[in-house]
């Protein structure tokens, strides 16, 4: 990876002995910091953290590991938006197969605004890339979390701003975004 990795972290693809501590940073994301807790048909890839990043050559976990401990996450799936509950036009524009998107952009609260998220994205983004079929670069995130919607309009260009239609329930700021290849 060619970033420059804040001092005192370790970035690096998941291992087997990452999923626990990339699966407790994940659920901490849902119910500490989202609210809602896990919600199995949005967080299936936590139950099968193995089966989703590890295990399929164009997918990716990545983990920032401080003093031994997973902090963050990243990952890339080559899927696009589902459709309900986002746009039919936004599943369309983002096809499963040539889209990678963006998942599990989480980084515990103690450890943020040291430059692992910038970190991790850009080593997400190169392993893009990287891999063949890939054409486009995806993600959605829930921007009433501090510092979210600033970080993702530093680094993508904005879709389609879903706050007003409410396409996951009271209470989710939900803003799509693409990431120039």
């Amino acid at each position: 990876m060619s970033q420059t990795t804040p001092r005192g972290y370790t970035v690096r693809h998941a291992t087997p002995a990452d999923v626990d501590g990339a699966r407790r940073v994940m659920l901490d994301t849902f119910y500490n910091e989202f609210g809602y807790g896990y919600v199995p048909q949005w967080h299936r890839d936590v139950v099968d953290i193995g089966g989703t990043y590890l295990d399929d050559p164009r997918h990716l976990l990545l983990v920032a590991v401080h003093d031994g401990e997973v902090v963050a996450t990243t990952g890339v799936r080559s899927q696009g938006p589902n459709h309900p509950p986002h746009p039919r036009w936004l599943a369309e524009r983002y096809p499963s197969g040539t889209t990678a998107q963006l998942v599990r952009v989480y980084v515990q609260p103690e450890h943020r605004r040291r430059g692992l998220a910038r970190t991790l994205v850009d080593a997400a983004c190169d392993f893009i890339a990287n891999t063949p079929g890939y054409e486009l670069i995806y993600l959605h995130t829930n921007v009433n979390i501090e510092g979210t919607e600033a970080f993702w309009r530093s680094a993508a260009k904005e879709v389609f701003d879903a706050r007003t239609t409410g396409e996951h329930g009271p209470g989710v700021a939900t803003v799509h975004f693409e990431i120039p290849m």
